[in-house]
């Protein structure tokens, strides 16, 4: 087995700045295509709560989700990323996942619902 600190990348985070990436749960609201994404990519309106209210969200992860998948799930994202225009959709939060052994995206989600808006941490 290859030791834990052998194989985490350089540089390492401290608290500090870790605390800064803002990290919150939020429930998909609608899913739909989008066509004009240089790779195959969804746009997600997600609902963060009261407090961060409703982001929208360019997502590569058509290979594992179908746009009915998507509505109602909950689904974990970076909400303080400055807003990035992706075609002509602006992406305001980063939806986090992990690769499969295809290179292909699969969300991180809570596995018991949480409220809108919950921080990761």
């Amino acid at each position: 087995m290859t030791p834990v600190s052998s194989v985490i990348e350089e540089p390492r985070l401290d608290w500090e700045t870790f605390q800064k990436v803002d990290i919150r749960i939020g429930t998909i609201l609608e899913a739909l295509p989008f066509p004009k994404a240089k790779r195959p990519a969804y746009r997600l309106t997600i609902d963060f709560g009261d407090d961060i209210g409703i982001l929208r969200s360019s997502a590569q992860i058509t290979s594992h989700y179908t746009l009915s998948d998507l509505v109602g799930k909950q689904v974990a994202a970076v909400v303080n990323f400055p807003p990035k225009q992706v075609s002509n959709f602006m992406s305001q939060c980063l939806i986090l996942g992990a690769y499969d052994e295809n290179g292909m995206v699969v969300l991180l989600k809570p596995d018991q619902s949480v409220r809108n808006g919950s921080k990761v941490g």
